[in-house]
């Protein structure tokens, strides 16, 4: 099966506001305009959330936010990207910053959970864990004491080119130095248990 589909027009938009700088995506000119909606209104929620996590941590004066992105995938129907927001207030030790990742099929517009890239019944969390905590042994990644390494259903996620990258929150489960801990698995390593014609196996398809 062919899956090819050009990549989509991504154009970079900044808010403004005292001590804030965010530059974002919104996606334009697809044939389906609902989709397109859903798209950008989605990525515009998500940057409101990031700021409002954001404002629970700031405990001092003078806050200073940045934001940015990344796109990780922009081909064959799917957009997957990489929201990240950085601030600091003073008299912070040091700054903290939030990343979350989107992934829409751009014909539909839907928004895909970890869920969404499984089959029903398939026990993918608990083969995402294994490989997961694989990585942290063989990448000797430190590790909180105490905690469990485990990927949950909410698990944060982008797609990149033909991996599933796997990725936590700062301090989740490392300490702040290690930075966001993110774990690629190639999708030819997921495809028994990945949903049929779902984006996992869209993007292992054979380039044609």
């Amino acid at each position: 099966m062919t899956y090819y589909e050009p990549p989509v027009e991504i154009r970079t938009l900044t808010y403004s506001a005292p001590g804030t700088v965010i530059q974002y995506p919104q996606v334009t000119g697809l044939a389906n305009r609902q989709a397109e909606e859903r798209i950008n209104r989605a990525i515009i929620l998500q940057i409101q959330e990031m700021q409002r996590i954001q404002q629970g941590v700031q405990t001092g004066t003078n806050p200073e936010t940045t934001g940015h992105f990344e796109i990780k995938t922009n081909e064959r129907g799917l957009l997957s990207l990489l929201l990240s927001n950085y601030t600091y207030s003073i008299p912070m030790a040091h700054g903290y910053t939030v990343a979350k990742a989107l992934t829409f099929s751009t014909r539909t517009g839907q928004s895909y959970n970890l869920s969404d890239l499984f089959r029903p019944g398939s026990n993918y969390l608990a083969f995402l864990t294994a490989d997961v905590n694989r990585q942290i042994k063989e990448r000797n990644i430190p590790t909180l004491e105490g905690n469990v390494i485990a990927v949950q259903p909410s698990q944060d996620f982008y797609l990149a080119d033909k991996s599933l990258v796997i990725f936590y929150p700062l301090y989740a489960i490392t300490p702040y130095y290690v930075g966001f801990p993110m774990f690629p698995i190639s999708v030819y390593s997921l495809q028994s248990i990945a949903a049929e014609n779902g984006p996992l196996m869209i993007l292992a398809a054979a380039v044609v």
